[in-house]
C-alpha cells in the first residue's frame, strides 16, 4: 500500500514537471518559425560577413583564405583614400542631420499653428519624401547641369559661383550638391515628426504657461522642447541611414 502511495505521488511530480516544462517550451514552438527565419536570414549573413573583416577572402570564392585578425584594419588605418573617403562621410552626414533638423523644427512649428489651407501645406510638405528617392535624384543632378538646370546660372548671378558649371564636377562645390539635395529630401520627414510630437503637447500646457507669463521662447524650452526630444531623437536615428538618392553629373 505504501509503495502504491509512494509510486502515485511521484507520477504526480513528473507529471507535474511535465506540465510546467510543457508550459516554458511553448511560447518558444510558436516563436520558432520566426526565430528560425530571423537567424537564417539575418544572424547567420551577418556573423558571415564580419568575419570577412578578419580573413582573407577572395571575391568569387568566399569560403577561400586564412584568418589574418586586424591586418585589413591596418591597411584601412594607413590609406589616405579611406580617410578621406571617411572625412567626407562624416560631414556629409552630419551636414545633412543638422540643416534636417533645423529646417524640419521651423516647418513643424509653422504647420503647428492653425491657418487655411493647412492641410494642403502638410500634404505638399511631406510630398518629396514621397517622390521616389531616383526621380529626386535625377532632378536634382539636372538642376546642377549649367546645361538644362537653372541652379548654376542663378549662382553665378548671385556672386557665388565664377561662372557657370555643373556643381558636382567641381570639386569645390561637389560636396555641397549631394548635402543640398539629401536635405531637401529629408526635411519632410523631420518636419512631420516633430509636428506629430508638438500636437501631442496637451494645449492646457501652453496656456497654462502663458498665464504665467511665459515668453515663445520660454514656452519652447520648457514644453515644446521636452516632448519633441525623443522625436527628434528617433528622427536623427533614422537620418543616419544614407538615403538613396542617386545623384551623378547629367550627360546632356
Amino acid at each position: 500500500m505504501i509503495e502504491a502511495v509512494a509510486a502515485s505521488g511521484i507520477a504526480r511530480d513528473q507529471r507535474s514537471r511535465l506540465r510546467r516544462f510543457a508550459g516554458v517550451l511553448e511560447p518558444w514552438l510558436y516563436t520558432a518559425p520566426v526565430l528560425i527565419l530571423i537567424i537564417a536570414v539575418i544572424l547567420v549573413p551577418l556573423i558571415i560577413g564580419l568575419s570577412y573583416a578578419f580573413r582573407d577572402i577572395q571575391l568569387l570564392n568566399p569560403f577561400s583564405g586564412g584568418f589574418v585578425g586586424l591586418a585589413h584594419f591596418r591597411d584601412l588605418a594607413q590609406d589616405q583614400d579611406f580617410r578621406l573617403a571617411l572625412k567626407n562621410t562624416l560631414f556629409w552626414t552630419g551636414a545633412s542631420l543638422f540643416f534636417q533638423v533645423i529646417f524640419g523644427l521651423i516647418l513643424a512649428l509653422l504647420l503647428d499653428r492653425p491657418f487655411l489651407g493647412r492641410g494642403i501645406a502638410q500634404a505638399l510638405v511631406f510630398l518629396p519624401w514621397a517622390v521616389p528617392s531616383f526621380l529626386s535624384g535625377l532632378d536634382w543632378a539636372w538642376l546642377f547641369n549649367p546645361v538644362v538646370g537653372p541652379l548654376p546660372h542663378w549662382l553665378h548671378a548671385l556672386g557665388v559661383m565664377s561662372e557657370p558649371s555643373n556643381i558636382l564636377s567641381d570639386p569645390a562645390t561637389a560636396m555641397w550638391g549631394p548635402i543640398v539635395a539629401n536635405v531637401w529630401w529629408g526635411i519632410p520627414f523631420f518636419a512631420i515628426t516633430l509636428l506629430a510630437a508638438l500636437q501631442a503637447i496637451p494645449p492646457d500646457i501652453h496656456e497654462a504657461a502663458a498665464i504665467d507669463g511665459a515668453s515663445a521662447l520660454q514656452r519652447f524650452r520648457s514644453s515644446s522642447y521636452p516632448a519633441k526630444a525623443g522625436a527628434a531623437t528617433i528622427a536623427g536615428i533614422r537620418g543616419f541611414r544614407i538615403a538613396p538618392l542617386s545623384i551623378a553629373p547629367a550627360t546632356i
